[in-house]
C-alpha cells in the first residue's frame, strides 16, 4: 500500500499559539522553566524537557536549539541564563564525551587533603627559616600550590561593606600587621580587598587573568626566599611594579607620583610600598642571584602556553646608555649614532614579537657569538625534536655559524650581506600570504638556491635565497627553510619589525632603558681589549710621515729654484735632517709593528667597572611578563574592537586608568569598570570583560574568583565570530 499525502486546500492554517506562561526564545521557539523542571516548545509542540535535577538534559536542549538553528547562540544563552562561552564549553564536552560529559563536575577535593596539621606546621617552620617554596614542596612531598595554600593566613579577604558601596573608600589601616613585621614576626601581609565605588585605577585589575597566564607571581614567589619578616611580600612587590608600569610609572621613583592608597587597593593593602622600600627589598632579592632562574621559568611557561608562536624566534641586541661616573665599557648606540658608555643586552622574542629571554652581553660581544648561546637556550625550551627558525639581522652574518646552527637542528633566516647579484625581472612571481590575523600580504618574490663561500672559499654553505622586489629595490633573504611556498618565509623575515616594536614600546612605556640601579661590579681586568699603545704608535708613525713629506716638498721646491750662499748651507742641513727623520721613522714603524693590537684591560683601565645586571634583570623579567600579558589582552580585544590593530594598547591604557567598583561575595570579587570615553569602546570593553570572566581567574593570594563587567553594559553578550 502506498501512502498518499493529503493536501490542505482551504485557507492557511493558523500559527500555533505559544503555550500559556512560556517565554519566547526565538520565532517559533518558547520555553517554560520552574520548580518542576523545564520544557522547550517548537511551534507549540514539546521538543525537549528535563527535571529539576537533570542538568545534562537541560544543557543538551540548549545545544540542540543551536545545532538545529532553531535559535541563535545569543538568544539561547540569554534564555538559559549563561554566556556564549559556556555554550561553547558544553559543545566541546558533548563532542568529546556525549551526554554524560554534560553532567556538572563535582567540586571540591577528589581525595583527602595532604595538608594535615603536621604538614602545615612543617611547611610553616621551613618557610620561617627562609627556605624557598619550591624546595619546601620537595621536602614535604606536596605540590607548590599546596605550600602556597598552607602559608596563606586564615584572615578575611574582604573588607566588610555596607549595603551601599562607599565612593572612594579608603583602605583600613594595617597597623597591627606592620608592627608585627617590625617586631620580627614571620608575617607577610595577606590581601584584604577594600570594597567601594569609583575607586581610582581599579580598571588596571583587568591585567590579572593575562598576568596569571604568564606565571609571574607564582614563579617569583617560588624562586625568591624571604630573608626576614616583612609586611610586603614578594607578591606585593611584583604586583607593585606591574601596576605602576601599567599606569605609566615603570620606574621606582615614579611611585611618588601615584597615590599610595590608590595603588594599595589594587594590592589588597592599605598603601603601596614607598620608593625606598622598593629599592631596599629588591636589593635584598638581588643578593640571592636568582634572576636567571626567574627569566628561565617565565620562558618555559610562555613557550608551553603559546606553542603556536614557538616555531620562530627573533634575536637582536639592545643597548642601554649609561650616564654615571663609573668607568664603563663603551658600546655603539645605533639610535644616537655614536659610541658611549653603555650596557648591551641580547633579547629573544617569539613569532609574535613577545619577549621570551634576555641576558646581559659580555663587553665587546658580537651577535655571532650570542647566537651560539641562543641556540642552547632555545633548544632547552622547545625540546630535542623541534626545529625552530632563528631570525636575525646582518650583525649575525657568518656562514660558518649558519652551518653550526643547521647542524644543531635549527633553520635560519637573515639578510644577505656583501655584494649581491641582481635577479632579472622575469624571475619574480607574485605571492600572497595570509597571516594569523587573516590579513593578506602581497610580495614579488624570486626563489633560487645559492652557495655562500667561507674559510677562504675552502667551504660553502648551501641555502635558499628569496629575493623581494619592491619599488625597484631588491632585498635578498637567505634561509634554510624548505617551505614549498616562499611567501611564509619572506613574511617571517620581514616581520622582524615586531621585535623592533617590542623595543620601542618597552622604551616608551616600561622603562626598558632605565638602569634601575647604578650598582657596578669589577670588570675582568684580564679581558683583551684594543691596545691604546698601538693606536698611539700608529699616530706617531703617521705624524712622522706627514712631517717628512712636508719637508721633502719644501726641499724639492728650493732645489728647483736654485739656492746659493747661506741658503744653500741651510738647504744642505735640511737634507741631512730629512735623512735623520727617515731613520727615526723606521724606529717608529718598528715600534708600532712590535706593539700588540690587544692588551689586558687592566693595563689601560685599572678601575674598569661593569653595571651589575642582577636587579635590572629582575625588573626586566617583571616588565617583560607585563608586556606579554598586555599583548594577550590586545589579541583578546581584536574580535570586539574594529580598530584594535592600531589602538589596542592605547585602549587598554585608558582602561588601566579607569575607576571601578570593587564588591565581593559568595567567593567572587566583582570589578565593575566605569564606561570609557565612547559607547563603542565601552561595548568592546564589556565583551572583553566577558572573556576575562570566563577564565575564572583567582585574585592572587585569595580564593576570590574575579568577575569583570562595565557599568551599564552588564548584559552584553559575546557575538559569534
Amino acid at each position: 500500500m502506498v501512502a498518499v499525502a493529503r493536501v490542505h486546500k482551504g485557507p492557511p492554517l493558523p500559527v500555533p499559539a505559544a503555550p500559556p506562561g512560556s517565554a519566547p526564545v526565538a520565532p517559533g521557539v518558547d520555553m517554560i522553566e520552574g520548580d518542576e523542571g523545564g520544557v522547550v516548545f517548537l511551534w507549540a509542540m514539546a521538543a525537549w524537557c528535563w527535571s529539576p535535577t537533570d542538568v545534562a538534559s537541560r544543557r543538551l536542549a540548549a545545544l540542540q536549539l543551536v545545532s538545529t538553528r532553531s535559535a541563535s547562540r545569543a538568544a539561547v544563552a540569554v534564555a538559559f541564563g549563561v554566556d556564549e562561552t559556556s555554550l561553547w564549553r558544553w559543545q566541546q564536552r558533548y563532542a568529546a564525551g556525549g551526554v554524560a560529559a554534560l553532567e556538572p563536575s563535582a567540586r571540591g577535593p577528589k581525595r583527602p587533603s595532604k595538608l594535615t596539621e603536621e604538614k602545615v606546621g612543617e611547611i610553616t617552620a621551613l618557610r620561617s627559616q627562609g627556605v624557598a617554596m619550591a624546595e619546601i614542596a620537595g621536602r614535604v612531598g606536596v605540590s607548590l600550590n599546596s605550600v602556597s595554600r598552607a602559608l596563606r593566613p586564615a584572615v578575611p579577604v574582604l573588607r566588610p561593606a555596607s549595603e551601599e558601596l562607599v565612593p572612594l573608600a579608603r583602605p583600613e589601616p594595617r597597623t597591627e600587621e606592620r608592627q608585627a613585621a617590625r617586631a620580627g614576626e614571620p608575617i607577610e601581609a595577606p590581601p584584604v580587598i577594600t570594597q567601594g565605588s569609583s575607586l581610582p585605577l581599579a580598571g588596571a585589575l583587568v591585567i590579572l587573568p593575562a598576568l596569571a597566564a604568564t606565571g609571574l607571581v607564582e614563579a617569583a614567589g617560588a624562586i625568591f626566599t624571604r630573608a626576614r619578616a616583612a609586611f610586603y611580600g614578594v607578591r606585593s612587590l611584583v604586583l607593585t611594579v606591574v601596576f605602576a608600569a601599567l599606569v605609566g610609572e615603570p620606574r621606582a621613583e615614579g611611585l611618588t607620583r601615584i597615590d599610595p592608597a590608590d595603588l594599595g587597593r589594587l594590592l589588597g593593602l592599605d598603601r603601596a610600598p614607598e620608593v625606598r622600600t622598593i629599592r631596599r627589598r629588591f636589593e635584598a632579592l638581588t643578593t640571592q642571584k636568582r634572576s636567571d632562574q626567574l627569566i628561565a621559568a617565565l620562558a618555559r611557561r610562555h613557550v608551553e602556553a603559546n606553542p603556536e608562536a614557538a616555531g620562530v624566534f627573533y634575536v637582536d641586541g639592545h643597548v642601554r646608555a649609561y650616564h654615571g661616573k663609573a668607568d664603563i665599557p663603551k658600546a655603539h648606540l645605533a639610535r644616537m649614532r655614536l659610541a658611549m658608555p653603555a650596557a648591551a643586552d641580547t633579547w629573544v622574542a617569539d613569532a609574535r614579537g613577545d619577549g621570551v629571554l634576555v641576558w646581559c652581553e659580555e663587553p665587546g660581544a658580537s651577535l655571532v657569538g650570542e647566537l651560539r648561546r641562543v641556540a642552547v637556550e632555545v633548544r632547552a625550551l622547545v625540546g630535542p625534536d623541534a626545529r625552530p627558525t632563528i631570525i636575525f639581522d646582518r650583525g649575525g652574518w657568518s656562514p660558518k655559524l649558519f652551518a653550526e646552527l643547521v647542524a644543531a637542528g635549527f633553520d635560519i633566516a637573515t639578510y644577505r650581506k656583501g655584494a649581491k647579484p641582481v635577479e632579472p625581472r622575469s624571475a619574480f612571481v607574485a605571492q600572497r600570504h595570509i597571516d594569523e590575523a587573516g590579513r593578506a600580504h602581497d610580495y614579488l618574490l624570486a626563489d633560487r638556491n645559492v652557495r655562500i663561500p667561507y674559510d677562504g672559499k675552502k667551504r660553502y654553505f648551501a641555502c635558499r635565497q628569496i629575493t623581494r622586489l619592491q619599488d625597484g629595490h631588491q632585498t635578498q633573504v637567505l634561509t634554510t627553510r624548505a617551505d614549498p611556498d616562499p611567501a611564509p618565509v619572506a613574511h617571517a623575515m620581514f616581520s622582524r619589525w615586531r621585535q623592533e616594536n617590542f623595543f620601542r614600546y618597552m622604551r616608551a612605556h616600561f622603562a626598558l632603558d632605565g638602569l634601575d640601579s647604578y650598582a657596578t661590579v669589577a670588570d675582568d681586568l684580564t679581558r683583551a681589549v684594543t691596545n691604546p699603545a698601538k693606536r698611539a704608535a700608529a699616530s706617531a708613525v703617521a705624524e712622522a710621515r706627514a712631517a717628512i713629506a712636508t719637508a721633502e716638498a719644501g726641499y724639492g721646491r728650493a732645489a728647483k729654484a736654485g739656492v746659493t750662499g747661506e741658503v744653500a748651507k741651510a738647504h744642505a742641513g735640511l737634507g741631512t735632517a730629512i735623512d735623520g727623520a727617515k731613520g727615526h721613522l723606521g724606529e717608529l714603524e718598528a715600534t708600532a709593528k712590535a706593539t700588540p693590537a690587544k692588551a689586558p684591560l687592566g693595563e689601560s683601565h685599572p678601575d674598569a667597572r661593569r653595571l651589575d645586571p642582577e636587579r635590572k634583570r629582575i625588573f626586566d623579567a617583571i616588565r617583560m611578563a607585563t608586556y606579554n600579558a598586555e599583548s594577550d589582552l590586545a589579541r583578546l580585544l581584536g574580535p570586539h574592537y574594529a580598530r584594535s590593530e592600531d589602538e589596542a594598547r592605547s585602549f587598554l591604557r585608558e582602561v588601566y586608568h579607569s575607576p571601578a567598583d570593587l564588591e565581593g561575595g559568595a567567593g567572587k570579587l566583582h570589578v565593575r569598570i566605569n564606561p570609557l570615553s565612547a559607547p563603542r569602546r565601552s561595548r568592546a570593553l564589556a565583551e572583553l570583560c566577558s572573556d576575562l570572566t570566563a577564565t575564572e581567574t583567582v585574585y592572587p593570594g585569595t580564593d576570590l574568583v574575579l568577575v569583570y563587567s562595565v557599568k551599564g553594559f552588564e548584559t552584553v553578550q559575546l557575538l559569534p565570530v
